[in-house]
């Protein structure tokens, strides 16, 4: 039976953030998993680069995976650091900025 996950080697020993490259100027996404009760998406940020405030119908769980990532909340900013993660809440909005190249790991639950 096939798995749900995808864009990744399976049964393999792997390093999180070299599954996915910083490009100058750019935010770029790699989907791991999709489904209606949960998404799993790798982020890497240029430095600058942001995705502006919005809101999520599920909490968001983020894991830094390497760089300083800016994580704003309700209008309260939070510095992540590598191995650092924070959630934010369904319905509330937030936004994402690399104060320099900044790689993540995102979970939604909905």
């Amino acid at each position: 039976m096939d798995g749900k996950m995808k864009n990744i080697a399976l049964s393999e020993v792997l390093v999180l953030k070299d599954q996915i490259a910083c490009q100058d100027g750019q935010v770029v996404s790699k989907t791991l998993a999709q489904n209606s009760a949960v998404s799993v998406t790798l982020f890497s940020f240029a430095k600058g680069e942001e995705i502006s405030t919005h809101q999520s119908g599920g909490d968001a769980f983020v894991t830094c995976l390497e760089g300083v990532g800016r994580i704003t909340i309700d209008g309260q900013d939070h510095l992540l650091h590598p191995g650092e993660s924070i959630v934010m809440p369904a319905g509330h909005p937030h936004g994402v900025y690399g104060e320099e190249a900044f790689k993540m790991l995102l979970v939604v639950v909905f």
